[in-house]
């Protein structure tokens, strides 16, 4: 386990040290100047949209843009907002917070073009659409074999590795809180997994629209008690993370690197900005404009990192406790909110993480369902995929937090590397439609697209 462990540590720092920053980075900028910076100029159409999908699928078997998101923002909050921040806050120190609010606010652009593009090669399924990389790849690449090693790709970064991270961080908080054998905890969360997700992405969606409102409302609260409680020290706090962010004193120690490289690593974890996940729930939403679900994508993305992830990150810094890798991951924040409200605070993290994490669990599985089903419709792989899933969970509440998180940072960085070199030049068409939405929108309508009305993409969308 050691030797493994450490195989993939060197795969990983190789990986993000060179490789996916420069790739993540250049595309989100890239994308952000292309859309003139659609992701701050159009937020309010992003909100307004999310009110307006409520009602969308009415009398449809298809799922509205309302469930696409929370489906969507169910994988992206989980572990991320909790233990990742955490881990972020604790390798990089409090600089790190200001690299995964950058990364977010650039990469909700990368958001935007991935889910629009997916919108626009959705195809029409049993009971739903269905889409993702994996169908513009091959549709719109006219690279079959990408879209297959995506497939790959997605499914065993979400539904093995990410998921193995969120079980042990639930297994982890409530060991901390509660004294839970880590075993029994595992072996309860395999059988609820394993009884959701043979459902199907309609209980999927059903679940997700209850539990995530609940879970993310529930823990801004708290958080936003935490911060008047503490108002005076919150120029004290933006001051570190300023501080932190730009400290070249600490340079030549590799500090301002750790900032740098924990921010982005833990920003692209928590908000999957540009990694080509979300677009697969995306495609499934029943809407009449593809750039309404990139909007909608977009929003999940500020929802992530800029709301919840910042929760976290203010609770710590608030709290005092020493960074100095004595407590990590979850246990961190658990450590943190109870210098804040006392023990029910390691109380309270320990069931907020159970809603996020297992919303993510279910999340994450339907996104390597979707994938499998690209490859094969056979029914045998899903069952075996479905099983394997089961197993990761267990896996995760067992294996040690440094290779749980390890092995979704390599899995997390071949995926996004592939799903960059397709929406790179794709993106085009993506901006096409957007033009098209704003010119819809000047003329006083609610946008609607027709295939026929833009030249280039009229043999691009079959559902169109």
């Amino acid at each position: 386990m050691d030797l493994l462990n450490e195989w993939i540590s060197v795969v990983n720092d190789f990986l993000w040290s060179y490789v996916l920053v420069i790739s993540l980075v250049g595309c989100a900028v890239f994308f952000t100047l292309r859309s003139r910076f659609v992701q701050f100029r159009m937020l309010k159409e992003m909100i307004l949209l999310l009110g307006e999908s409520t009602s969308t699928a009415a009398g449809t078997k298809h799922i509205s843009s309302f469930q696409a998101f929370m489906v969507s923002l169910a994988s992206r909050v989980g572990t991320g907002n909790l233990a990742g921040v955490a881990t972020a806050v604790a390798i990089g120190g409090p600089g790190a917070v200001f690299w995964m609010w950058l990364i977010a606010l650039l990469g909700s652009s990368s958001a935007f073009v991935e889910s629009t593009l997916a919108q626009l090669y959705k195809q029409k399924g049993k009971d739903s659409f269905i889409g993702g990389p994996a169908y513009y790849m091959e549709k719109g690449l006219g690279r079959r074999w990408m879209g297959v090693l995506f497939a790959v790709l997605i499914s065993i970064t979400f539904g093995f590795a990410f998921n193995s991270v969120q079980s042990n961080t639930i297994c982890a908080a409530w060991d901390s809180a509660f004294g839970f054998d880590p075993t029994w905890m595992g072996v309860i969360l395999t059988l609820v997994t394993l009884v959701i997700i043979f459902g199907g992405i309609q209980r999927i969606a059903q679940v997700s629209s209850v539990l995530v409102p609940v879970m993310a409302l529930g823990y801004i609260l708290l958080a936003l008690v935490i911060v008047v409680m503490n108002a005076k020290e919150l120029p004290e706090v933006f001051a570190r993370i300023i501080e932190g962010a730009f400290n070249w004193h600490a340079a030549a120690g590799g500090g301002i690197g750790a900032a740098i490289m924990q921010g982005i690593k833990r920003g692209l974890f928590s908000n999957e900005a540009g990694m080509g996940s979300a677009p697969n729930v995306a495609a499934t939403a029943h809407t009449s404009h593809p750039v309404k679900q990139g909007l909608i994508q977009a929003l999940g993305v500020f929802t992530d990192t800029l709301v919840i992830c910042t929760c976290t990150a203010f609770i710590i810094l608030f709290s005092g406790v020493p960074l100095d890798g004595t407590s990590n991951g979850v246990q961190l924040t658990q450590d943190a909110l109870a210098t804040q409200v006392g023990d029910a605070g390691r109380v309270f993290v320990a069931v907020a993480i159970l809603l996020f994490a297992f919303s993510s669990i279910i999340g994450n599985y339907y996104y390597g369902e979707a994938n499998i089903r690209f490859i094969t419709q056979r029914k045998t792989p899903m069952f075996i995929y479905r099983i394997l899933v089961g197993g990761m969970v267990m896996f995760g509440a067992l294996a040690s937090l440094d290779l749980a998180w390890s092995l979704a940072d390599v899995t997390m960085a071949l995926m996004t590397l592939c799903n960059l070199a397709a929406i790179a030049p794709l993106s085009k068409q993506a901006f096409l439609l957007l033009e098209d939405y704003r010119r819809q929108k000047k003329e006083g309508r609610d946008p609607v697209f027709d295939k026929n009305q833009i030249p280039e993409l009229r043999d691009k969308a079959e559902c169109w």
